[in-house]
């Protein structure tokens, strides 16, 4: 039988390896895409899919219904692949309308609309984290009012740490519902307690509505901004640490009514236990993928692909995670911020030596402007490293960062003249 797999938004490799899986299962794999302009320049293979069709991201739900019809028509759909948050509620809308298996549009507005996910964990008894949806200041001040000082900004729905801010006093409001609101088209934004204690993320995987935590990371944030600089897994915690985050992360999907696929839940271990911050139906990204095989030997992106051409995958999850044999060590990865203004002109110190256990990938290049830490876009470069603890890992990624230096040019100030 041939698999023909519909992708919405970016797959990255993933439909490469889906192709790839097939023909050596004896199976012959097609892929098409539905997606937005975007993505097309994160396609490696657009001569590969059968046919691409690309969307305006304003394109209505009847319009991606009749494109998905179109294509079944012409090639029989059986499987649905929807791998990162772009494109994800049309996927769930057009599986629904065809007849095929993908988390149902009801899962996908619970764990993206991040009032919707509050909601429903405090309905369910898992948490209850104070939140409320606003559109003006003064809904954010009374809110804060009731709540307390400092709070929590973000988008109603997003992703990279975009729009978030943590608003620490009244002046500050107004502020911060505009860079919530300038990440899409909805006005409203999502306001949430601020939960003080050290963060973490879960990577998980799913099927058939029954949960393994294949590992917990430590993750480490900008103060201000809340974006991500630094992870190191499996994160040094103890036993019973670990045990309550698990607990309260698998009690989170089954909440959400999560049934399969891979999930990347963010955590605060507070005074009061566990609090979510947010969940995905997703991998982390952050390179956690990759980290995930290396401190753990679980593959999430392969085990996803197989899982969605119809290939039980959990009992293998499992029975990896507890081999006594396997190599067991620490991996970190840390990132270089931005400054506030001015243009890249020249990063250096990404020629020295450094140990082989270490890998350093610079993201910016010369010509980019800098507008300080506005979301993971605006990282300038990560170092990953291995070692046999947490703690020797982070600092072997650290060093590598701290060896890099970023010339920027500022143009001279013109104030007011008296």
């Amino acid at each position: 039988m041939t698999e023909h797999v519909l992708v919405f938004g970016v797959g990255y490799d993933i439909p490469a390896r889906m192709r790839a899986f097939g023909e050596t299962a004896g199976q012959k794999v097609t892929t098409s895409v539905l997606c937005w302009p975007e993505h097309l320049a994160k396609m490696d293979d657009t001569e590969e899919h059968s046919r691409i069709v690309v969307l305006s991201p304003e394109a209505s739900d009847e319009e991606w219904i009749a494109m998905a019809r179109a294509v079944d028509a012409v090639e029989p759909v059986t499987r649905i692949g929807s791998f990162y948050d772009d494109c994800r509620p049309q996927a769930a809308l057009v599986a629904q309308v065809l007849g095929l298996d993908t988390h149902t549009p009801e899962i996908v507005e619970l764990v993206m609309n991040k009032y919707a996910m509050r909601r429903r964990l405090a309905e369910t008894g898992v948490e209850a984290t104070a939140s409320a949806v606003v559109e003006s200041p003064a809904q954010l001040r009374s809110f804060a009012e009731a709540h307390g000082y400092p709070c929590v900004v973000k988008p109603l729905t997003g992703a990279a740490s975009k729009g978030v801010s943590i608003v620490a006093g009244a002046a500050e409001a107004e502020s911060a519902l505009e860079r919530a609101s300038g990440t899409g088209a909805d006005p409203r934004a999502t306001v949430e307690e601020f939960l003080v204690g050290a963060q973490y993320s879960v990577e998980a995987f799913s099927e058939r509505g029954e949960h393994v935590v294949v590992t917990v990371t430590r993750k480490y944030s900008d103060p201000v901004s809340l974006v991500e600089l630094g992870h190191v897994m499996p994160a040094p915690l103890e036993p019973a640490q670990t045990e309550a985050v698990t607990r309260h992360v698998v009690a989170t999907l089954e909440a959400l009514g999560v049934e399969f696929g891979p999930t990347h839940t963010e955590v605060i271990l507070t005074e009061r236990g566990p609090r979510v911050i947010e969940t995905h139906l997703r991998t982390g990204g952050d390179e956690l993928w990759n980290m995930v095989t290396d401190a753990t030997g679980v593959d999430l992106i392969e085990s996803q692909l197989q899982q969605v051409l119809g290939e039980k995958v959990l009992p293998g999850i499992r029975a990896t995670l507890d081999d006594p044999e396997r190599t067991r060590r620490s991996e970190a990865i840390w990132f270089a911020g931005a400054p506030d203004r001015g243009t890249l002109v020249e990063v250096s110190g990404a020629e020295a030596g450094r140990p082989a256990a270490v890998t350093l990938n610079v993201l910016g290049t010369p010509g980019t402007e800098l507008n300080g830490l506005q979301n993971s876009f605006s990282r300038l470069a990560w170092a990953r490293a291995h070692a046999g603890t947490a703690e020797e890992a982070v600092a072997l990624a650290r060093e590598a960062i701290d060896g890099l230096a970023f010339l920027t040019r500022v143009p001279a100030a013109h104030g007011e003249l008296l």
